[in-house]
């Protein structure tokens, strides 16, 4: 493209949109910081003005997928403050030996839901942002300084950094490394965070990061193109391979090959770690050898986010926040308010704290309690609705407290039996929608009277035991992890 000639157009010279372009990629730099401004926006490129529209472009789809959600709205923004007749922003993918080098883009479509499979375009969008090798962008707000630590994930947080440490100064350590747990508990960002450290202290080390379908698509891919020999060499010569989303590897062919990387890492003396939402002997279709290498290193659970984590996960991310929004303000009764409703996952709490924060931005209200609430009703009727079974309450129970299902459900009226009998009674009542006399029955069929007395007993206990009451804590978020792996 020329651009002094659609400068000219566009009611500016080619040296002024240039220098335009360039205090706007500063701004990006001061904006979001270095590590987000080289994963998203160092490939871009200015390629002249058309009219009252700035072409810009990208090497990948992905990328450009990426910015045109995530980011089009403010660069366009940064644009109009610099130059007020450039009144929108075409992104397109930069093609080699293309006329001008670029393609231009397709219309935006509305979003879609996200469909339960990898489609084969995603695999190959994803693929084609990382044409190096080097594996998927690091997220540069996945870092160990904005990690919040908690009991639920200590020994997890604690082994990453001992890896991240240990794979800078010498011989590997826990190897490999297997994080397992829930949706939305940190796993991705200890992931990440490893990655950054490691970048960081060592940038010599060649550090790759993959998620399931890229490895998936990287095999299958050259196993096509007859050159698996440099889809190995990619693998086995990393110093640290870190593995995404791995429950989400299909395929015998990858399976095994995912097996011999791991060996021939592990035997080379080079770092692995791999995250799941699941314990290794309960990846389906791989073989044992391999279930058995992953839970030989090092495997470590992350459990849900304890009310103590949910609250410091909201503050920690409202301090990040603070720096780009000064006046930005939630009371201390909101913050608690989420904290209490959305306990499942740390996706749903950072979610509706930034539906909150943008309902404040754009209203200028001061959030209340009840305004929370109406603004998250849909995140909390989707916790609320999430099936609890009384047989998961009854198996936590006897495995907590030491006695047999069958035990709970007899008439031996022993202290040792009764009291997880009417605890367990009680987490029945506030955590599934059944009725007195339903779960009565469950129980060898007690009058429902018995299933109140109970309730009413552990109630006033809890009101007055801080001990007992964090003990059904614990046992409600072990009770909610057997749902969560249930779906």
């Amino acid at each position: 493209m020329d651009v002094a000639r659609s400068a000219a157009a566009g009611g500016g010279t080619g040296a002024e949109f240039r220098k335009g372009w360039d205090r706007i990629l500063q701004r990006l730099v001061a904006e979001f910081g270095q590590n987000v401004f080289q994963s998203w926006f160092a490939r871009l490129k200015f390629d002249g003005v058309e009219g009252d529209v700035a072409v810009l472009s990208v090497p990948t789809p992905f990328l450009r997928s990426w910015i045109r959600d995530n980011y089009m709205t403010r660069i366009a923004a940064m644009w109009r403050e610099e130059f007020d007749h450039v009144a929108g922003i075409d992104l397109r993918l930069r093609l080699p030996g293309q006329k001008n080098g670029v393609e231009k883009a397709e219309p935006a479509e509305e979003p879609a839901a996200r469909p339960a499979a990898r489609s084969t375009a995603a695999l190959a969008e994803a693929a084609a942002a990382v044409g190096n090798g080097e594996g998927i962008p690091l997220d540069g707000r996945l870092t160990f300084d904005s990690f919040v630590s908690a009991p639920t994930n200590t020994l997890a947080h604690a082994a990453a950094i001992e890896i991240a440490g240990a794979t800078t100064n010498g011989a590997p350590r826990y190897n490999p490394l297997y994080i397992h747990g829930g949706v939305g508990r940190g796993k991705t960002h200890l992931l990440h965070a490893i990655a950054w450290d490691v970048r960081r202290r060592a940038p010599e080390r060649k550090v790759r990061v993959l998620s399931s379908d890229l490895f998936m698509l990287k095999f299958v891919s050259a196993a096509r193109d007859n050159d698996t020999v440099s889809f190995k060499n990619m693998l086995r010569t990393s110093d640290l391979l870190l593995i995404d989303d791995l429950q989400f590897l299909q395929g015998k062919g990858t399976h095994k090959e995912f097996g011999y990387t791991i060996n021939a890492l592990v035997e080379s003396g080079k770092q692995i770690v791999v995250v799941a939402d699941r314990p290794a002997a309960r990846l389906e279709g791989f073989d044992e050898r391999i279930k058995s290498r992953l839970a030989g290193g090092l495997a470590l659970e992350i459990g849900a986010p304890d009310a103590v984590l949910r609250r410091a996960i909201l503050e920690r991310r409202l301090e990040s926040m603070h720096k780009d929004a000064a006046n930005l303000h939630l009371d201390a009764d909101v913050i608690s308010f989420i904290a209490r409703n959305l306990s499942s996952n740390g996706r749903d709490i950072e979610g509706a704290l930034n539906r909150l924060v943008h309902h404040a931005a754009h209203s200028g209200e001061r959030i209340t309690v009840e305004q929370a609430e109406a603004l998250m009703r849909d995140l909390i009727v989707a916790r609320e609705s999430r099936p609890v079974k009384i047989e998961w309450i009854q198996k936590i129970v006897s495995q907590v407290y030491k006695v047999s299902r069958q035990d709970l459900v007899s008439e031996r009226r022993t202290q040792a039996v009764v009291r997880p009998r009417q605890i367990a009674m009680y987490l029945c009542k506030t955590m599934t929608p059944r009725s007195l006399p339903d779960i009565g029955k469950r129980f060898g069929n007690r009058d429902h009277t018995t299933v109140l007395h109970a309730i009413r007993k552990i109630e006033g206990l809890i009101s007055k035991d801080d001990l007992l009451r964090r003990e059904i804590e614990t046992l409600r978020r072990r009770i909610e992890d057997e749902a969560d792996r249930d779906e």
